[in-house]
């Protein structure tokens, strides 16, 4: 007889709470999710019954829409924010369900890390002081170009320019003019004059 009336509690509890369940209302529940400044919306926010496995995301506006039961545990989840939690209220009257829901930003500082090609810092600067620049041949060429020696070499077989031959021609046209019209020099103090004279008088001999 015990164990009649122990089946019958629990049969009569099972039907108690599948009648409690069953008046259970079903109510749309609809909002829009902004962040922790309360000026700008979250669009993408995933809204999920992890009860029933259903959910939606909020529209680039922030807003969302979906049916729920009363008691539901609703978890709103953003990257960049925290995840936020809201339970479905009883309701009696009203169907639908209006909230707004404000995210907090989840910031995280990374520790500073450290990438490094090489496992040492000697081979690090044997590399380093190893490596050649993309227009290396171009400087070599520009610092062999500038070497003194080669400056000189370049200064010494350079060609007179225009104006150089034109006043090498006028001081040899103003030569020959001095050399035809003036008076003959005095001969008498020339060294090569007296020698030119010695050598012809020993000539004559």
């Amino acid at each position: 007889m015990r164990y009649i009336l122990i089946l019958s509690f629990f049969v009569f509890s099972l039907c108690n709470v599948s009648a409690q369940e069953e008046v259970k209302n079903v109510i749309q529940f609809t909002g829009v999710v902004f962040g922790a400044d309360s000026t700008s919306v979250v669009p993408g926010t995933h809204v999920y019954i992890p009860k029933s496995g259903r959910g939606t995301t909020t529209n680039p506006y922030g807003f969302f829409s979906i049916p729920v039961l009363e008691g539901d545990s609703i978890i709103f989840s953003a990257v960049g924010y925290k995840r936020a939690y809201f339970i479905i209220p009883a309701h009696d009257k009203e169907s639908s369900l209006k909230v707004i829901i404000a995210l907090q930003d989840d910031i995280k500082f990374l520790e500073e890390v450290e990438i490094r090609p090489y496992p040492t810092e000697n081979m690090f600067k044997e590399a380093l002081i190893s490596m050649e620049l993309p227009e290396q041949k171009e400087y070599a060429n520009i610092y062999q170009w500038l070497n003194s020696q080669a400056m000189r070499e370049a200064y010494l077989n350079v060609g007179a320019s225009s104006n150089a031959n034109l006043q090498y021609v006028m001081q040899q046209q103003r030569q020959s003019y001095i050399n035809k019209y003036s008076p003959p020099q005095n001969q008498l103090l020339n060294p090569f004059a007296w020698a030119n004279f010695i050598n012809s008088l020993k000539r004559k001999k």
